[in-house]
């Protein structure tokens, strides 16, 4: 019976040899946007909260944009499985034109309506000058930031071709280095340190813009130098052509997991949007307790990448059988790190908001509030690592009813109504939010179990 749910050595170490690069990359990228966060809650709680709305806007063009990537990423990995060059070029080339083009898309709502989305965030209790003054941050904050999104774009494209093709580790150092890039300029450009300007937000802001071309240089030269060892860079640009059918087959099964994945995002945005009207103190609040969160639960997120991957690949190459075994036993270790993380982070809650230049009122319902995270963290664990096994056989459809579709229908009306139309405290209506997603993981388990997703893309 414990055969099912636990591999041999050789299948934990096929899972982490992929896992742990895109661990490392993520866990670094989210510590050092953790540095981030609190180097800017050291100037003060409005500024926190303004950059913290931004970056809640930010999150949801991020997700859309790995939407779309990932898309066209079910067939690179199958089709990397099969051993097929030009199917993986074609998704390449796919990603490039049609993310960049979503990307000026998202500068142009940014431009126009970034005002009036930052305004949503900031209804609740607070005074009419600090509301403005967390508005005047946020707007500074977002035009900077707006100059890195199509560096970022780009690369996200060449690092997910990489990934999909067995390379984690180039885009995982190449993160790294642009993290660390980010760190030591927002310590210099916020703070005005080593004869620096002191620019505050707007310093932050530049230090991740530099750091998104920076990563972008090293991840588009590696690959291009290298470019034996990644056959699908040859040719890549000298025309724009691809097969209308894959580029139908791309849209009909990516489609649906891009609009899920952004959907998804502005669920998200719209449950801190909920949680928003308990006053500005919740905000700065949950601001903390979502960046730590996106620290400590890098973990078994990176599995679910993993997951999808390895699917992916032994679909494409018609190891069906072997795959559906291989999805139990990789979603029973997500779970397992799961509640090993949750244990860590329940304790280190009680002491993470002292390094915030915060009154005690939002260092003790940012404790609460990771607190709660943390109980949740093995269903969210669960339902990850469910997603991306749904997802490694291109049934997006079933993964945007999974996702998205939960998330619009159970989670966002739930806080809607119970922040509008009740009095209950910000902390149980967290609580009960987070609780929902039993209901996902149900949903998720009848799905995975019946094996709906078991396909091979590339026959």
């Amino acid at each position: 019976m414990l055969r099912r749910y636990f591999g041999d050595k050789a299948f934990y170490k096929r899972l982490l040899v992929l896992a742990i690069p895109i661990m490392l990359q993520n866990g670094i990228t989210n510590f050092v946007n953790m540095l981030d966060n609190v180097m800017v809650g050291r100037i003060g709680t409005l500024e926190m909260t303004g950059v913290a709305v931004t970056n809640q806007l930010i999150f949801v063009f991020n997700l859309c944009i790995f939407g779309a990537i990932s898309g066209a990423g079910i067939f690179g990995a199958q089709f990397f499985g099969k051993g097929d060059t030009k199917g993986v070029r074609y998704t390449f080339r796919f990603k490039i034109l049609f993310c960049s083009a979503l990307c000026l898309l998202g500068i142009l709502i940014f431009l126009f309506g970034g005002n009036l989305l930052i305004s949503l965030y900031l209804k609740g209790e607070g005074t009419a000058a600090d509301i403005e003054a967390s508005l005047g941050f946020a707007r500074e904050y977002m035009l900077i930031m707006l100059i890195g999104l199509l560096p970022y774009t780009i690369a996200q494209c060449f690092s997910s071709t990489l990934r999909e093709t067995g390379k984690a580790v180039p885009p995982m150092t190449a993160g790294i280095i642009a993290v660390f890039i980010n760190l030591v300029l927002n310590y210099l450009l916020i703070f005005g340190k080593l004869g620096f300007p002191k620019l505050g937000v707007a310093g932050a802001a530049i230090a991740t813009v530099i750091s998104r071309f920076a990563e972008l240089a090293m991840v588009v030269l590696w690959t291009i130098i290298n470019r034996r060892k990644n056959e699908f860079i040859v040719g890549a640009f000298k025309s724009i052509y691809i097969p209308i059918r894959l580029i139908k087959d791309i849209t009909v099964r990516g489609l649906p997991l891009m609009l899920n994945e952004t959907l998804w995002a502005a669920g998200m945005a719209m449950l801190s949007q909920c949680y928003s009207l308990r006053g500005l103190s919740v905000v700065a609040a949950n601001n903390i307790c979502q960046t730590f969160f996106n620290v400590f639960s890098v973990s078994f997120l990176s599995v679910g990448v993993a997951i999808g991957i390895i699917l992916g690949q032994m679909l494409g190459s018609g190891e069906l059988l072997e795959a559906k075994k291989t999805a139990v036993r990789a979603i029973a270790f997500s779970v397992l790190l799961g509640f090993f993380i949750a244990a860590v982070y329940v304790v280190a809650a009680e002491f993470i908001p002292l390094i915030y230049n915060t009154n005690d009122e939002v260092r003790l319902l940012a404790t609460r509030l990771m607190q709660v995270s943390a109980l949740a963290m093995p269903i969210e664990a669960f339902a990850n690592a469910s997603y991306f096994t749904l997802r490694s056989g291109g049934k997006t459809a079933v993964t945007f009813i999974f996702d998205s579709g939960f998330t619009w229908l159970v989670a966002v009306p739930t806080a809607f109504v119970l922040s509008r139309f009740t009095s209950v405290g910000i902390i149980v209506l967290f609580a009960i939010c987070h609780a929902v997603n039993i209901i996902k993981d149900i949903i998720g388990y009848y799905f995975v179990k019946k094996g709906i997703w078991i396909e091979n893309l590339t026959v």
